[in-house]
C-alpha cells in the first residue's frame, strides 16, 4: 500500500515521491529562485574584509556556500533526530546578517582576521540558536498568529524592493531600468502567469522554471540581434565608459569553470573576539524569529494550517546547527530562504521529495562548478520576472496568517506599530544615524528585525482582549453553522 501511495504522490502532497520528471524541474526552480541570494552575502562581506574578488579563497567560499546550502536543506527537509522541521524549506546563506557582519568585519580591521572573527562568532551563535530552538515550545505563547503573521508580512515587504530591483536589471547595473531589461522581466512574468493559470499539471506548477528558461532563450536571441555594450558617463571621473548590458549572458564563465572541485574544510582561521560574538549572537535571536515567520508562512501558504511546536523547534534548531556547520566551511550563517517561501506560497508545491531534489542540485553545484556557473550567469531581469510575483506571495501569506483569527483592536495596534515604526526604522536607517552603533546593528538594514521585536514586545505588554481569539472564532463558527442550517 505504501508503494502505491508513493507512486500516486503529487507535488501538492507533503510526503511521498512524485515522478522524477516532475520532481526534478520543481527542485531546480527552487535552486534558481535562491541561487543569487545564496551567494550575494559572501560577495559583500568578503569585499568588505578586503578578500580578493575572484581570488582562490573567495571562489572556495562560494563553492562551499552552495554545498552547505544543499546539505542543510536536506537536513531541514528530512531531519536528523530533532534537527529539522520536516517541511519544504530551502536553506541558504542569510542576507539578514550582512549588516552586522559588515560592522564586525570593519571593527576587526578586515582581512582574513576580520572574516575569521565573523566565522568564530557565527559558530558560537549557531549553537546558541540551536539551544533556543530546543526550548521553543514554552516560548510558543510569544508567537501567536498576529506576531508570526506580522513577521511574514514584513519579510514579504522587505523583499518586494529586491524583486523589482532585479526586474529592472539589478540595482548596481549601469543600464538599470532600460527598456531591454524591463522587456525581459515582463516576458518572464507574463509566461509564468499564463502557464500558472492557463494550463494544468506539469506546466502549471513548473511555471517559474519554464518562465526562467524562456528568459534564457529570449536573452540569447536578443544577443544575436542587439548590441551587447553601451556607454555611460562615470559620475566620479566624468569619463565616458563602455559597459556590457545587464541582460547579456556571459558564457565564458561557464567555459572557464572547472568540471569538478573538492570543497575546502576550514579555509579561514577563526578568531574569537567578544566584539564579534555579542552582536552576532543577538542577530541569531532575531533570525530565530524570522525562521518562525518563514515556517509559519510555509505551513499557512502551502498547507493551509499553523505550524506545530515540533516543526518550529526543529526548524530553528536546524537553522542554528546549520549555521555552525557552515562556519566550519568558511560560510556565513544559514537560514530558511524567504524567496522559496514565496515560491511555495505561490504554486502550493509542498512536496518534500521535490525540495530534496533541489538540495541535491545545490550539492552538485558545490561539487561541479560548471553547473553552478550556468545558473550564476542568469541575468537579474530574468530572475526579477519571477521574483516580483514570488515575493508578493509572501505578503499574501502574512495577511492570511493575521486574518486567520478575528482582527481585534489589540491586534490592529500590534500590526500597525510593528509595521509602521519597526519596519519603517529598518527601511530608513538614516533615522538611526545619531544612535549608538549597537542599535544600528540590530535595527538597521532590514525591516524584518525591528518589526519582529516590536510585535513580540507589544504582544507581551498589551492587555489581552476581553474574549480570546479562540472564543471569538468559535462564536463566528457557531454563527456560520446556524446560517447554514437556515
Amino acid at each position: 500500500m505504501e508503494k502505491n501511495d508513493k507512486k500516486v504522490a503529487t507535488p501538492y502532497d507533503l510526503d511521498g515521491q512524485p515522478p522524477l520528471k516532475l520532481a526534478i524541474p520543481l527542485g531546480l526552480q527552487h535552486v534558481l529562485a535562491m541561487f543569487v541570494g545564496n551567494l550575494t552575502p559572501l560577495l559583500i562581506i568578503t569585499g568588505v574584509c578586503g578578500i580578493e574578488a575572484g581570488g582562490s579563497l573567495q571562489i572556495a567560499l562560494l563553492q562551499n556556500a552552495m554545498l552547505i546550502a544543499g546539505i542543510v536543506t536536506l537536513v531541514q527537509v528530512y531531519t536528523i533526530g530533532p534537527i529539522g522541521g520536516k517541511l519544504p524549506i530551502v536553506m541558504g546563506t542569510s542576507s539578514g546578517f550582512i549588516g552586522v557582519c559588515k560592522s564586525v568585519g570593519i571593527a576587526m580591521g578586515g582581512g582574513v582576521v576580520g572574516y575569521g572573527a565573523i566565522l568564530a562568532a557565527s559558530f558560537i551563535g549557531g549553537l546558541f540558536e540551536t539551544v533556543l530552538g530546543g526550548f521553543l515550545k514554552p516560548l510558543r505563547k510569544f508567537f501567536p498568529a498576529v506576531v508570526t503573521g506580522t513577521v511574514v508580512l514584513s519579510i514579504g515587504l522587505s523583499l518586494i524592493s529586491v524583486g523589482i530591483g532585479s526586474f529592472g536589471g539589478g540595482n548596481t547595473a549601469h543600464d538599470y531600468g532600460s527598456l531591454e531589461n524591463l522587456f525581459v522581466g515582463a516576458v518572464v512574468l507574463i509566461v509564468i502567469i499564463a502557464l500558472k493559470h492557463g494550463t494544468k499539471g506539469f506546466t502549471s506548477f513548473s511555471s517559474i522554471l519554464i518562465g526562467i528558461i524562456v528568459g534564457y532563450i529570449l536573452v540569447t536571441i536578443m544577443g544575436m540581434i542587439l548590441p551587447h555594450t553601451f556607454t555611460y558617463v562615470d559620475e566620479a571621473t566624468g569619463a565616458t565608459v563602455e559597459a556590457t548590458k545587464a541582460w547579456v549572458l556571459n558564457w565564458s564563465k561557464v567555459a572557464d569553470a572547472p568540471w569538478f572541485a573538492i570543497p575546502k574544510l576550514m579555509p579561514v582561521k577563526w578568531v574569537f573576539d567578544a566584539k564579534a560574538i555579542v552582536p552576532i549572537c543577538i542577530m541569531f535571536i532575531v533570525t530565530a524569529v524570522e525562521t518562525v515567520g518563514d515556517i509559519s508562512g510555509i505551513t499557512e501558504g502551502g498547507l493551509g494550517r499553523e505550524a506545530t511546536d515540533k516543526e518550529l523547534s526543529g526548524g530553528v534548531m536546524c537553522d542554528g546547527l546549520g549555521s555552525s556547520f557552515a562556519a566550519i566551511f568558511g560560510v556565513l550563517p544559514n537560514t530558511s530562504f524567504s524567496q522559496n517561501v514565496g515560491l511555495v506560497a505561490m504554486n502550493k508545491v509542498v512536496n518534500r521529495f521535490s525540495i530534496g531534489i533541489g538540495g541535491i542540485f545545490l550539492i552538485a553545484c558545490g561539487l561541479f562548478p560548471k553547473l553552478a556557473a550556468l545558473i550564476s550567469i542568469m541575468p537579474q531581469s530574468v530572475l526579477g520576472g519571477a521574483a516580483v510575483m514570488m515575493f508578493a506571495s509572501i505578503v499574501v501569506s502574512g495577511i492570511q496568517l493575521i486574518t486567520k483569527w478575528p482582527v481585534t483592536p489589540r491586534n490592529v495596534t500590534i500590526i500597525s506599530v510593528a509595521l509602521g515604526l519597526g519596519y519603517g526604522l529598518g527601511s530608513n536607517t538614516a533615522v538611526l544615524a545619531q544612535l549608538p552603533e549597537s542599535v544600528s546593528l540590530i535595527f538597521g538594514g532590514s525591516g524584518i528585525v525591528p518589526a519582529a521585536l516590536f510585535a513580540i514586545l507589544l504582544n507581551v505588554i498589551l492587555p489581552p482582549d476581553e474574549k480570546t481569539e479562540v472564543e471569538i472564532a468559535e462564536e463566528i463558527l457557531e454563527q456560520k453553522k446556524k446560517q447554514q442550517k437556515r
